[in-house]
């Protein structure tokens, strides 16, 4: 009797104690995580729909590349104090078409080009009308979302389009101590079908993983450890409830020994 009493009390201790659910936390639990095939080198990128590009034009004689460059607009910005103006160039959309539309020439086809096969194709066009042309193309929308058990989660644009998994862990800074460290997942758009894969991050060879080097609107996603799972819905109602329970316990065992 005094065996299953106290069996009964550390349950009910244990149960307040851990009613986090998983199925209640977890992302993407329906999705099976596969490896997909990509070079473990890292691979220059191809510009996608909606990806937005800066195109500057350049030779000797600016005035004979000036209409293959787009307007310089003005960005205001105002405050209480002071009122400044930045001058910025404009940038390409690449439309659901994978185009955009490029002063002179016209419509280009972009999707699927990397920067340097746009840079030559641009070079190639333009010096057809002026000299020794000089073409610097940039995607200025390079983002990567990192989400779940990270110290700052957010979607972050970077500088670089050669950018590692770890770097964009850093820019979340850094995995907390309730982040599985074995199955951090990443999601990729590959040819419009969205992949699922994992990397361990225990491990050396995470720096060889075909996905370690990151593309444009990769998403990274650090799952919960069971103790942040178990946390998830303990509040101060539990601990009471614990408190009085061990109270309860400790009163009716020493009763029953006596």
């Amino acid at each position: 009797m005094k065996t299953r009493f106290l069996t009964l009390a550390i349950l009910s201790c244990f149960i307040l104690s851990s009613c986090g659910s998983r199925k209640k936390l977890i992302y993407f639990q329906d999705e099976s995580y596969t490896e997909f095939k990509m070079p473990s080198e890292p691979v220059e990128l191809t510009y996608k729909p909606d990806d937005i590009l800066t195109i500057n034009v350049s030779a000797l004689d600016p005035n004979t590349v000036r209409p293959f460059n787009l307007p310089v607009v003005s960005n205001n910005t105002l405050d209480v104090t002071t009122a400044q103006g930045a001058l910025q160039q404009q940038s390409y959309l690449v439309d659901y078409n994978g185009n955009i539309e490029f002063p002179v020439l016209g419509t280009l086809k972009v999707e699927g080009l990397t920067r340097t096969e746009l840079t030559n194709l641009l070079v190639d066009e333009i010096k057809k009308m002026a000299n020794d042309p000089i073409v610097n193309v940039r995607l200025a929308n390079f983002t990567i979302t990192v989400l779940g058990e990270v110290a700052s989660p957010g979607t972050f644009t970077m500088q670089d389009e050669r950018v590692t998994l770890l770097e964009a862990l850093g820019y979340a800074n850094d995995l907390t101590i309730f982040g599985k460290r074995k199955n951090v997942k990443l999601i990729r758009e590959v040819n419009g079908i969205k992949k699922f894969s994992t990397i361990d991050l225990t491990s050396s060879n995470a720096v060889n993983a075909p996905h370690y080097y990151l593309q444009q609107n990769d998403v990274i996603y650090v799952e919960p450890n069971n103790a942040r799972i178990r946390s998830s819905t303990y509040n101060q109602n539990n601990s009471v409830l614990i408190s009085a329970i061990g109270t309860l316990t400790t009163v009716i065992a020493v009763f029953l020994i006596k």
